[in-house]
Order: C-alpha cells, then sequence, then structure tokens
C-alpha cells in the first residue's frame, strides 16, 4: 500500500469519527433541552395553580400578604425567565416561596379545611412530584452530556465546536440548610 492510501484511510477515519461524536454531543444537547421542556410543561400548571391557591388563601390569611407578595412575585418571575439556566434560579426562588407558603398556612385550620383549598393543595402536591420526577430525568441528562463534553477524546471536539458542562437542577445554596434539616413531627 502506499502512504497516500494509508493517510487517505486514517484521515477517514477520524472524520468519521469526528461526525459521530459530534452528532453524539448535539443528541445529547437535545435531550437534555427536551427535558427541560418537560419541566415547563409541569411548571406551566404549577403557574396556572398559584394563582388560585393564592386567592384562596387571601381570604383566610389576609395579614400574610407579604408571603403571598413572595410568591406571585417569585412566579411572575419564573414565567419571565428565559433561558434554561434563569428559569433554574427562578424555579428555585419560586419553591422556596411556596414552601414559605405552606408553613405559614399551619396557622390557618380552618382553611386547611377549606375544600377548594385541599383540591387546589392536592393538586400542587401532584405537580410538585411531576417536577421532582422530570427534574430527576433533567439531570441524568445534563449528567450524560456533561460526562459527554468531559470524556477524552471528545472533549477535543466539544472544545472546538462549543460544547460546555451545564449545570444541573439543583437545590440553592440558602435552601440546602433547611432541606437537610430533619423534619419535625408533632402530634
Amino acid at each position: 500500500m502506499s502512504t497516500g492510501i494509508i493517510i487517505l484511510i486514517v484521515v477517514g477515519v477520524i472524520a468519521l469519527w469526528a461526525v459521530g461524536t459530534y452528532n453524539n454531543l448535539v443528541g445529547l444537547r437535545n435531550n437534555r433541552e427536551n427535558a427541560f421542556a418537560n419541566i415547563d410543561v409541569q411548571l406551566r400548571q404549577r403557574y396556572d395553580l398559584v394563582p388560585q391557591l393564592v386567592a384562596t388563601v387571601k381570604g383566610y390569611a389576609a395579614h400574610e400578604s407579604s408571603v403571598l407578595e413572595k410568591v406571585t412575585a417569585a412566579r411572575s418571575a419564573a414565567m419571565s425567565a428565559g433561558s434554561i439556566n434563569e428559569k433554574i434560579a427562578a424555579e428555585t426562588q419560586l419553591s422556596g416561596a411556596l414552601a414559605g407558603l405552606k408553613v405559614s398556612l399551619e396557622a390557618y385550620p380552618d382553611l386547611k379545611a377549606n375544600q377548594n383549598f385541599l383540591q387546589l393543595q392536592s393538586e400542587l402536591a401532584d405537580i410538585e412530584n411531576k417536577l421532582a420526577a422530570t427534574r430527576r430525568f433533567f439531570n441524568s441528562t445534563t449528567k450524560e452530556l456533561n460526562t459527554s463534553i468531559q470524556s477524552f477524546p471528545a472533549n477535543i471536539l466539544a472544545g472546538m465546536f462549543g460544547f460546555h458542562t451545564e449545570p444541573m437542577f439543583d437545590i440553592a445554596p440558602e435552601e440546602r440548610a433547611t432541606v437537610e434539616k430533619a423534619p419535625v413531627v408533632q402530634f
């Protein structure tokens, strides 16, 4: 075999590897974006449910307006977030505001017995469970993308084509202490 043919074969193999690796990275990036689109579906339901919940609570908890204002402001910020990273930050803020709302509601036994409130609370719990599942899937696809981007030799091609590691959808640092603390159960 001549040297020219060997060089041509090596270049062809490298080109096929590059195309395959690039296509794999694009597929992983698209899977991550699709996973976040699934989160968006759940978030839309949450956004639609929050005003109903706030309106129901307002009737019982007029003096808890600061908590309700935080929930409303966080919902608005989450709805107007543009990029995936902005949405992750805004959703973390909304989750914190909703947690504050749940804590403040403990003082209203009549509200906790109200059928409308119970139904809204049940729907919100269901949406939160679905969000947790879709966030886990999102984080799984993000991990797969990040692993591929950081693995040799794909990292060479990833850097050349502007692929970079992406953040996970996780708990904000200010919420971490609350989440890591064991819940207090009282009877």
